[in-house]
């Protein structure tokens, strides 16, 4: 097989798997080697081709998966420049189209050699897999399920031209590498090596419609978001407000709203403020729009990750990239924390309104500030009549109010996370007293 000939794919070559099964595809006749090693890298192929399968739920063709699943993965110039933007013209096609060839040459291989030497029906257990289509521990099923359309598509392709489109529709529609397949990313710093965004398999699948209530915060996160996400200018985003009161939620919401349109989210603690910069620096030239998540953003007077942070949203020599927001909850409206001995002590500061002004500045950095304000008693009652009607919950409403006023008094008061928390309690008791509708 010629992978050593690939010119845009060449990262392909590195991949243990493939170079095995080209090397199988050449020498499994050869008498040179012993018998009992090829026989032992075959089997060993195929175990690690159904691990494979089994860790990103693929089924059907599983050869046909692997190499589909190693072209949407494979950031090089051509799958970068087709991500979002669709195929770019000039040479690199043409360069991408002799890779191409190669790549159609592992797709068309015909194994039945290889089943006459090794073992009659062993490669049967790769060519219609049936998995667990409901897991996976690497995409969502929707990207999954995509990959594995893929497969398909190039695997019966007719000619170099078919797998290549396939293959360039599929980086517009979806993008490349990790940051195309998936929605939100954290930043993690493994023993030893360097700092990396690693995507964050399990997402919370909030929609903004979940979110009752609210209806005006929900729309200015909206309306900055739609700007951004199509290009026109919008603002770093501050939700504040008291607890329970679905700041966390809309963000999540936001994501899954807007992932099919390129956003994607970075959730980022404070005490990773130092790597912000090397964060920028690897999303800065992608084709999609991200948010900087930051959860619940605080600082005591004695933290000065806040220094950091204005510099990084606006201060420092380099720009924000264009396709950067910050996104940032709390429950303070001025996020660093300021107390009444403070003014006792601006009495030795000879610039007092300095020192205020350095602590409010911060959030003069975000452009947007969203107020999301705990309900009243009437607005916490209709949140608790939506969410048990959308839940099949059936009790008479006097009594569902009752026992909802009962629960926010001994759970934390008046907000859509009390409410919620009280309908997670009735589900979750007894069935002669919920029962649901049919």
């Amino acid at each position: 097989m010629k992978e050593k000939e690939l010119i845009v794919y060449r990262k392909l070559k590195e991949d243990k798997l493939l170079r095995d099964m080209a090397w199988l595809m050449e020498h499994y006749r050869d008498e040179y080697y012993n018998l009992e090693d090829r026989e032992e890298l075959f089997y060993e192929c195929i175990h690690n081709i159904l691990e494979k399968a089994a860790h990103h739920g693929f089924y059907g063709n599983l050869w046909h998966c692997y190499l589909a699943n190693l072209l949407v993965n494979d950031e090089n110039s051509y799958s970068l420049a087709c991500e979002i933007k669709g195929e770019p013209e000039g040479t690199l096609s043409s360069v991408a189209f002799h890779d191409f060839a190669i790549i159609k040459e592992f797709l068309d291989y015909d194994f039945a050699g290889m089943e006459e030497v090794f073992g009659k029906g062993v490669l049967e257990f790769i060519k219609n897999f049936e998995g667990n289509k409901e897991k996976s521990h690497v995409y969502n099923r929707r990207i999954r399920d995509c990959i594995c359309e893929v497969a398909r598509g190039i695997g019966s392709a007719d000619s170099v031209e078919d797998i290549k489109k396939i293959i360039t529709d599929f980086y517009a529609a979806y993008g490349v590498g990790k940051f195309g397949l998936n929605k939100s990313f954290r930043i993690s710093h493994p023993e030893g090596k360097e700092m990396e965004v690693k995507a964050i398999k399990n997402i919370d699948h909030v929609k903004l419609e979940d979110l009752v209530g609210y209806e005006i915060p929900k729309q200015k996160l909206i309306a900055n978001t739609e700007a951004f996400v199509q290009g026109k200018p919008a603002n770093n985003c501050l939700l504040f407000g008291d607890a329970g009161t679905g700041k966390s939620s809309s963000i999540k919401g936001i994501i899954n709203k807007y992932y099919d349109q390129g956003l994607r989210m970075i959730e980022v603690y404070k005490h990773q403020f130092q790597d912000l910069n090397d964060v920028i620096a690897q999303i800065k030239n992608r084709n999609y729009k991200f948010i900087i998540y930051m959860d619940d953003l605080s600082f005591e007077e004695f933290e000065i990750e806040y220094k950091y942070l204005k510099a990084i949203i606006e201060g420092g020599l380099e720009v924000k990239p264009d396709n950067v927001l910050i996104y940032a909850t709390t429950n303070r409206r001025h996020l660093v924390r300021e107390k009444y001995s403070d003014k006792e002590e601006r009495r030795d500061d000879l610039h007092s309104s300095d020192t205020v002004q350095e602590k409010l500045s911060l959030v003069a950095r975000f452009g947007v500030s969203i107020f999301f304000c705990a309900p009243d008693k009437k607005e916490f009652q209709n949140i608790v009549k939506v969410l048990a009607q959308r839940n099949d919950i059936n009790m008479e409403e006097d009594e569902l109010l009752l026992e909802a006023n009962k629960w926010e008094l001994a759970h934390g008061g008046l907000s859509g996370r009390t409410a919620q928390q009280f309908i997670d309690y009735l589900l979750g008791s007894e069935p002669s007293r919920i029962t649901k509708n049919a």
